[in-house]
């Protein structure tokens, strides 16, 4: 079965962060031979004073195919680990849903889209859960952790929202490869240019600081942007990280 699990508010300003956290548990549930986990997205949520948060106010989220058994073992499981390895002052919530038992993903994806941009009570969290089917707990602090997690859940479903967590590691900055083997890495799942271009294989794209990929259509994508290079040799560039605040 296909699930998502996402944590929120597990650190603070001086601990791992919750992406950290996240990509161990992935690595945990694969250890365990309980299934096997895609990338890890960061959903940004709104930062507002009534919200506490560390740095950021976002939660992380992957995606799982597990055997059905590992179901409950996993929550166990991720209820524990949060509870050992969360900082000091978090509040961090979890959250799991299995994909073929959401009977209404839209309610999920809205309650998402509505954490990015207005104050959500744990009261609203737990209510929709409920109505959903869905696991949400708190494991330590206030709790508050849970409207996160519950939101980052529906922002990965709806798939066109966040940032991949982690660079993608190709080759130096300032260098250039060909976008067939930038197509070829096993983290890329699709080149996508922000103009709508087509991209040739033999196209050559000149590598940035820091590359990072975003989640579109539910894949991780790799955006480019034209070069601007006067010579057209180099045709296109990695998106720098700075344009990828809406993502």
């Amino acid at each position: 079965m296909k699930v998502f699990i996402c944590l929120d508010d597990t650190d603070n300003l001086n601990s791992v962060g919750t992406g950290k956290l996240a990509a161990q548990l992935a690595d945990q549930i694969e250890n365990q031979g309980w299934g096997s986990c895609r990338f890890v997205s960061r959903h940004q949520l709104l930062v507002h004073p009534d919200i506490p948060y560390t740095s950021h106010n976002s939660a992380m989220c992957f995606s799982a195919m597990i055997k059905d058994r590992a179901l409950e073992e996993i929550i166990h499981y991720a209820g524990h680990f949060l509870e050992r390895e969360s900082a000091p002052g978090s509040d961090p919530g979890l959250c799991v849903v299995v994909e073929n038992e959401l009977v209404n993903p839209n309610f999920l994806i809205a309650f998402g889209r509505s954490a990015k941009k207005q104050v959500l009570s744990k009261e609203a969290a737990y209510n929709l859960a409920r109505r959903l089917g869905v696991h949400l707990s708190e494991h330590g602090g206030t709790g508050q952790g849970v409207v996160g997690a519950l939101a980052g859940v529906g922002l990965r479903l709806e798939g066109n929202d966040g940032r991949i967590k982690g660079r993608l590691e190709v080759a130096s900055a300032g260098s250039a490869v060909r976008a067939d083997f930038l197509s070829s890495l096993p983290q890329v799942e699709e080149l996508r240019s922000l103009a709508g271009g087509p991209i040739r294989g033999r196209d050559l794209v000149r590598i940035g600081e820091k590359v990072k990929m975003v989640l579109l259509g539910g894949k991780a994508v790799l955006l480019l942007d034209p070069s601007g290079e006067n010579d057209g040799k180099v045709r296109w560039r990695t998106v720098p990280r700075s344009a990828l605040n809406d993502y």
